[in-house]
């Protein structure tokens, strides 16, 4: 297999968006879902983290495709607010945070088309794209995944025709914000985190083809965070009664 056929789109393969989006999906579930099943610190809870590493790369990358597809991009990003909005308070819930302790991924999803809207146009000045940048940056902060997934989805959409240095940038911002520092903060069992590079085969795969489209498919996937986030809360409080 030559260094070139590693780094093109697959136009023969079968994973397009949908699958990608259940494969990000099923290992957010998994990920999230241990919480109830399995004690932090144990291998269970480690595999099922090294599982669900696998959702957040997955999902800004299909954000970044899905502003290059989109026709209205102020549509695109008041869509993902309001699901920021109704995905704020199962969040906090499920997570034990306080309202006004953190958000939801779905706030850094936003922020991340901001940014990379403004960074992509043509008519906006060298300045004004700094800002935004450094502003994107910053409103994310209380957010899961904060700027590492607003970062993310910058090069995933910037370097979306040199899959190569997708790929490399996508290394490098995840060993220098999210691998180094956790096995820094917590140790050797922050490996799992480097789950998120299991994805890569993934984005490399990728046919850039949306698959099956109906309104079920378009909608599903932003109801599942907020809803499966209600449900896990729910058996939760059943378990501890």
């Amino acid at each position: 297999m030559t260094e070139k056929s590693l780094f093109v789109p697959v136009q023969k393969s079968r994973i397009n968006a949908n699958v990608l989006k259940i494969i990000a999906v099923l290992a957010m579930f998994i990920d999230h879902a241990s919480h109830l099943v399995t004690d932090f610190g144990t291998p269970e809870r480690w595999v099922a983290h090294l599982v669900g590493r696998l959702a957040a790369p997955v999902i800004f990358f299909l954000v970044a495709e899905g502003h290059h597809y989109t026709s209205d991009k102020k549509k695109y990003i008041f869509r993902l607010f309001l699901f920021a909005v109704l995905s704020h308070v199962p969040y906090n819930l499920y997570f034990g945070f306080s309202v006004f302790r953190g958000t939801s991924v779905i706030w850094t999803l936003m922020l991340g088309v901001i940014a990379l809207s403004v960074i992509t146009s043509e008519k906006t000045s060298a300045i004004i794209k700094l800002v935004v940048l450094g502003a994107t940056l910053l409103m994310s902060m209380p957010a899961n995944w904060h700027y590492i997934g607003v970062l993310w989805i910058i090069i995933f959409g910037l370097y979306r025709e040199n899959v190569k240095l997708k790929v490399f940038m996508f290394v490098l911002i995840g060993l220098v914000f999210y691998i180094l520092p956790g096995i820094q903060d917590i140790g050797m069992y922050s490996t799992y985190r480097l789950g998120v590079f299991l994805t890569i085969p993934f984005f490399t795969l990728y046919n850039r083809k949306p698959g099956l489209r109906n309104p079920f498919t378009k909608w599903v996937f932003y109801w599942f965070y907020p809803l499966h986030l209600i449900l896990l809360f729910g058996i939760r409080v059943l378990m501890n009664r």
